[in-house]
């Protein structure tokens, strides 16, 4: 399927391989698979991108390149390449430093079998006993009529450029913010709107949970608990949020929460029901607030879940558990209306400095001066 960044990969094509770079688009599966991983490439930083993966590919092509191999005929005698190797390199690259090594394993291979899910091949081949490491060679190489073309360079070369747009895209955005804290002191309302254009339903996963957390944190920093043991020994201490980990890392962890309440939230852009219990059994049913990103009402939202759940539970008792132990559902606009209130208690500088300090920690950005002090 064609979009915005096809153009680049069919550039890219016809500079390797010239007339022939058409057909070669239509026949790999694998350029196929690499053209739908990078369609976020030209929607810029509010767009969820896809370097696991294509840095799994990337990885195993640049041993098999460095190796010499898309000259050769000897790579299915090649010993393969270590794990270890394959993980520290994976790190180096661009936006890799965070990512997790779950896709050199079988995440990689699981999705590109749901694109093709007729194919012969998988596209990641491993040897659990030694830890080592293969691209499958088949998907490398493409017949035009009697001539075979290795894709290896140019797939370095696509995924290459694809995080180049992508750290472009990325770098505007810390600009953006870092000359919004200036233009801020004199015109907090651009603050306002760019701060309000980060919570759409288009923005990608983690920032909207930088975003939320940016917002909630400093929603609840005024509000006082009253809390102690004794009676005449009672303590006056500010709601504090925190965040417990990465964005989006699919860990089983919990996404923020707050002292001293001891309250749980978790950000979601699903309905699906199993998606909530399942947060809610990690936690021994403990009240959890679920933050949505979604624009629909909270009476619709917990209408949906429960209807869905329904669907599999046939026990009422059951479903009105779990749902009993959902504390709150945070919607979109409940969270503009908190943004809202945070600005009116002075609060819309440290929201978005928190958005800056969080975004460049969960994207791995490094301005030009701390690569130089590196």
């Amino acid at each position: 399927m064609e979009n915005t960044f096809t153009n680049n990969i069919r550039s890219i094509l016809l500079k390797n391989f010239g007339d022939t770079s058409v057909t070669i688009f239509e026949k790999s599966q694998l350029i196929q698979y690499i053209n739908e991983k990078t369609r976020s490439a030209n929607k810029g930083s509010k767009s969820r991108s896809s370097f696991a993966n294509l840095y799994a590919i990337y990885v195993i092509i640049e041993d098999y390149l460095a190796n010499g191999f898309n000259k050769t005929d000897g790579y299915p005698k090649y010993e393969g390449s270590l794990f270890n190797k394959l993980s520290k390199r994976f790190k180096k690259l661009p936006f890799g430093r965070k990512l997790q090594n779950h896709a050199l394993n079988n995440r990689m291979n699981a999705e590109f079998q749901k694109y093709f899910p007729s194919t012969d091949f998988i596209p990641i081949l491993r040897n659990l006993e030694t830890n080592r490491y293969w691209i499958n060679e088949n998907l490398l190489k493409v017949k035009v009529e009697n001539e075979e073309f290795n894709l290896a360079e140019a797939i370095i070369e696509i995924i290459d450029e694809y995080s180049k747009t992508k750290q472009d895209s990325f770098q505007r955005f810390v600009k953006s913010c870092e000359e919004l804290q200036v233009i801020g002191k004199t015109s907090p309302e651009s603050v306002e709107s760019f701060v309000f254009g980060l919570l759409e339903f288009k923005v990608d996963a983690r920032l909207f949970e930088i975003v939320s957390y940016a917002i909630l944190k400093y929603y609840y920093d005024n509000q006082m608990i009253i809390w102690g043991y004794e009676i005449d020994k009672l303590n006056v201490e500010k709601l504090r949020l925190y965040k417990t980990g990465r964005t989006n890392a699919n860990d089983g962890g919990i996404d923020f929460v707050m002292k001293p309440l001891g309250r749980f939230f978790q950000v979601t852009e699903t309905l699906d029901f199993k998606k909530y219990f399942l947060d809610i059994d990690k936690i021994q049913k403990y009240p959890i607030t679920f933050v949505v990103k979604s624009d629909e009402g909270i009476d619709d939202l917990k209408k949906k879940i429960r209807d869905n759940a329904a669907k599999s539970y046939s026990i009422d008792s059951i479903i009105e558990k779990y749902m009993g132990c959902i504390e709150e559902i945070i919607n979109i606009p409940i969270l503009k209306s908190h943004f809202v209130s945070a600005i009116k208690l002075g609060h819309l500088t440290n929201i978005l400095d928190e958005i800056l300090i969080q975004s460049k920690v969960e994207f791995n950005y490094v301005s030009l001066e701390e690569d130089e002090e590196e």
